[in-house]
C-alpha cells in the first residue's frame, strides 16, 4: 500500500515541471520529471482548483493536457495532447488504433463525437462462428484479424478540434512526440500488465519492443523510447488523419490485420471512407436531495447513458432512501435494489441496445426506455428476494422481433474529464477494447522499435447473428456498423440554471456502467465529494450473479445478500474513474485509487 504522501510529491512534481504559464505563440512542451507511479491501491486527497483541470489515467498524460491548457488551449486542445500521450504510456487501454466517445461542451450546448470503429465492408455475421456452429472462444476472437474494427478516435478528433479547437494541431502532438523520442519510464501497472498478458509475446513485433532479449516485461523505471509512435505521430501532426487512413501508415494496418491467424478482411477503402459522426447527446432530468440535475451521456452505439439512466430511474421508483449507507458503506438493502435494477437495465440492454444506423429504437425513440412510467412498471418487478436473471420489458408497448445477446465478455479503455478556464469542458472515454487490443503492433518500418497498437473492438458484437429460432441478434455484426459499447462519458448540469456541475467517467468494460453510476449516486444522492465517491467500494450486476469488489465488503452483507437469494461473487473490479466537479470555489478533482490516474489544474 502506498501512501497518500507519494502521490502528493507525484502532483508537486508535475506541477513543478510547469509552473509557468506560456504564450500560445511559440509553445514548447517541457518533460516533467517522471517518478515511477504506484500501482495498487493508492489512497489519492482529491485535488481543488480555482480555474481550470485535466483527469487522465497516467500522470504524464495529466501534465501535458495541463500544459495545453496553460499555452492557452481549449478543453478538447487538452483532451487531444492528453490521449497521444496516453497512447504511449498506457498502450494497453487506448490509443490511435482505437476509438473513443467525446461528449463536449461549449458553454452553451453539449454535443456527442462519435469516434467509435467500424466493422469493415467485408465483415460477414457469423466470421466469430467456427464450422461447427459454434462461437469462438474469447481469446480466439481477440486474437483473430476479425476482430479489428476501422480506427476512429484520430478522424474524430480532428473533426473535433477544427470546431472547439485553439491551438493548431500540430502543435498537439509535441508531448506525445517528445515522450516517445526521450523515453518515458515504464510504470508499474504497465509492467505488471505486460508480464502478466499470455498473448501478447505472439507478436513478433510487440515481443521485440515491450520485452527484453529474455522475454521478460522491461522492469518498473525502465526508460522505454517509441521512434516509430513518434514518427507516425510527426507525420498526422502535418497531414492530418489522412496520414492514418491512407498511404504507408494505412497500408501497414491492412497488412498487420490480415495477418494469420484468422486473417481479417480490413481494406484501404476502409480506412480511406471511415467518418466519425455527431450524434445528439442523450439527456435526463434526475432529482436527488429535492435538486433536479440534467444528467448528458452518451447515445447508442454506446449503451452506458442509457442503462445509467435506468439504473438510477428505476432506484427512485423503489423504497431505497434512508437504506443507503451503513457503517459508511452500501448497506445490503440498498444493493440488493441496486443489483435488481442492474437486471433489469442489463436486460433491456441485450434486447435493445445497437447502431442506431441500423437498428431502430423502440417506438422510434431510444428515450423510450428512460420514461417515467415505463421504469415505474420495471421497478415493480423488485422484490424481496433477488430475481436471479430478468427478462427485456416492452417500452413504448412494442414487442421487439430481436433476441437477446447473449452474456459475452467485454475489458479495456481510459477516461479523461478536462474543464477550462473559459467554460468548456468535456468528458471523453476512448479504447481499443482487451488488454493490448488485438495483439498487433503496426509499425511502417521494422528497423524502427515501437509503433502502436490495433484495436479489437469488434468483439463487442454479438459472434452468434441469431438465436436458436434464428431471431437475429439487434448487435450481431454487419458490415459498416458501430458495435454496442459500455463507454460512458458523463456531464453533469444544474436543470435550472443550466450550470455544468460535473464531467466524469471510467474504462473497465460492461462495468463501466457502474462505476459511472456509483460515481453519480455517492455525489449527487449521499453527499459525497468526487474522491470520496470514487474511492467507495464496486459492486454491480451484468445481468446474472451480484458482483462485490472483493475484500471491500464485510461478511454480513455478503450473508445477507445471499439470504435474499442473490448469488454473490467477490472479486477485483478494477475501476479507474476520474471526475471534475464544481466547488463553490472552483473545481475539486477526483482519481481512482485502483489505478495511476491523476488531477492537475491550476
Amino acid at each position: 500500500m502506498h501512501t497518500q504522501l507519494s502521490l502528493t510529491l507525484i502532483t508537486l512534481t508535475l506541477l513543478g515541471a510547469c509552473a509557468s504559464p506560456t504564450p500560445s505563440t511559440g509553445w514548447q512542451y517541457s518533460v516533467p520529471e517522471q517518478p515511477e507511479a504506484a500501482t495498487g491501491m493508492t489512497n489519492k486527497p482529491g485535488w481543488a482548483f480555482a480555474r481550470q483541470a485535466v483527469a487522465a489515467a497516467n500522470p504524464l498524460a495529466a501534465d501535458a493536457g495541463l500544459q495545453v491548457l496553460r499555452a492557452g488551449g481549449s478543453a478538447l486542445d487538452a483532451a487531444i495532447a492528453v490521449q497521444l500521450v496516453l497512447g504511449l504510456v498506457e498502450p494497453q487501454s487506448s490509443g490511435i488504433g482505437g476509438g473513443a466517445f467525446l461528449l463536449h461542451f461549449d458553454g452553451q450546448k453539449v454535443s456527442a463525437h462519435d469516434g467509435r470503429e467500424t466493422a469493415p465492408a467485408g465483415a460477414r455475421p457469423d466470421m466469430f462462428m467456427g464450422s461447427d456452429g459454434k462461437a469462438f472462444g474469447f481469446d480466439d476472437a481477440v486474437l483473430s484479424g476479425h476482430a479489428v474494427g476501422v480506427p476512429g478516435a484520430v478522424r474524430m478528433l480532428e473533426s473535433a478540434h477544427k470546431q472547439h479547437g485553439n491551438l493548431p494541431w500540430a502543435q498537439l502532438f509535441q508531448p506525445a512526440i517528445t515522450l516517445a523520442e526521450q523515453g518515458f519510464k515504464v510504470s508499474p501497472r504497465l509492467h505488471s500488465l505486460l508480464q502478466s498478458d499470455p498473448h501478447l509475446k505472439k507478436d513478433p513485433l510487440a515481443l521485440r519492443f515491450f520485452y527484453n532479449p529474455q522475454g521478460q516485461a522491461w522492469p518498473v523505471g525502465h526508460v522505454l523510447r517509441n521512434p516509430e509512435y513518434a514518427h507516425v505521430l510527426r507525420r498526422i501532426a502535418a497531414e492530418g488523419s489522412l496520414a492514418l487512413h491512407e498511404g504507408p501508415v494505412a497500408q501497414a494496418i491492412v497488412q498487420r490485420a490480415q495477418t494469420a491467424p484468422r486473417p481479417g478482411s480490413l481494406s484501404l477503402q476502409d480506412l480511406r471512407t471511415y467518418q466519425p459522426k455527431v450524434r445528439e447527446a442523450l439527456c435526463f432530468d434526475h432529482t436527488a436531495q429535492t435538486r433536479v440535475y440534467r444528467i448528458c451521456g452518451f447515445p447508442p452505439p454506446s449503451s452506458g447513458q442509457i442503462a445509467i439512466g435506468q439504473i438510477l430511474g428505476i432506484m427512485g421508483k423503489t423504497n431505497a432512501q434512508g437504506l443507503e449507507m451503513q457503517a459508511g458503506l452500501p448497506s445490503s438493502d440498498w444493493l440488493h435494489r441496486y443489483t435488481e435494477a442492474s437486471r433489469l437495465a442489463f436486460a433491456d440492454r441485450a434486447q435493445y441496445l445497437a447502431d442506431p444506423d441500423f437498428v431502430k429504437a423502440p417506438g422510434g425513440d431510444w428515450r423510450s426506455l428512460l420514461e417515467p412510467d415505463y421504469l415505474r412498471q420495471r421497478s415493480q418487478l423488485i422484490g424481496t428476494q433477488a430475481m436471479k436473471t430478468a427478462s427485456p420489458g416492452l417500452p413504448a408497448g412494442v414487442k421487439s422481433a430481436w433476441a437477446p445477446m447473449p452474456n459475452q465478455t467485454e475489458y479495456g479503455t481510459s477516461h479523461i474529464s478536462v474543464v477550462d478556464a473559459q467554460g468548456r469542458a468535456l468528458a471523453m472515454t476512448t479504447t481499443i477494447e482487451a488488454a493490448f487490443g488485438s495483439r498487433r503492433m503496426v509499425t511502417t518500418d521494422p528497423s524502427r522499435p515501437g509503433g502502436f497498437l490495433l484495436n479489437n473492438e469488434l468483439t463487442d458484437f454479438s459472434f452468434a447473428p441469431a438465436d436458436g429460432q434464428g431471431r437475429p441478434i439487434a448487435n450481431r455484426v454487419e458490415p459498416g456498423k458501430r458495435p454496442r459499447s459500455s463507454m460512458s462519458p458523463t456531464l453533469v448540469f444544474d436543470k435550472t440554471s443550466g450550470q455544468l456541475l460535473m464531467s466524469g467517467g471510467s474504462p473497465g468494460g460492461a462495468a463501466i456502467i457502474h462505476y459511472t453510476a456509483k460515481l453519480l449516486t455517492g455525489t449527487l444522492h449521499w453527499g459525497l465529494n468526487a474522491q470520496q465517491a470514487i474511492d467507495l467500494p464496486n459492486f454491480g450486476s451484468l445481468g446474472g450473479p451480484t458482483l462485490l469488489e472483493a475484500q471491500r465488503f464485510d461478511r454480513s452483507t455478503v450473508d445477507a445478500l445471499k439470504a435474499r437469494g442473490h448469488e454473490v461473487r467477490e472479486m477485483d473490479m478494477t475501476s479507474g474513474i476520474q471526475a471534475i466537479e464544481r466547488t463553490p470555489n472552483g473545481w475539486f478533482g477526483g482519481a481512482d485509487p485502483r489505478r495511476e490516474g491523476l488531477v492537475l489544474g491550476d
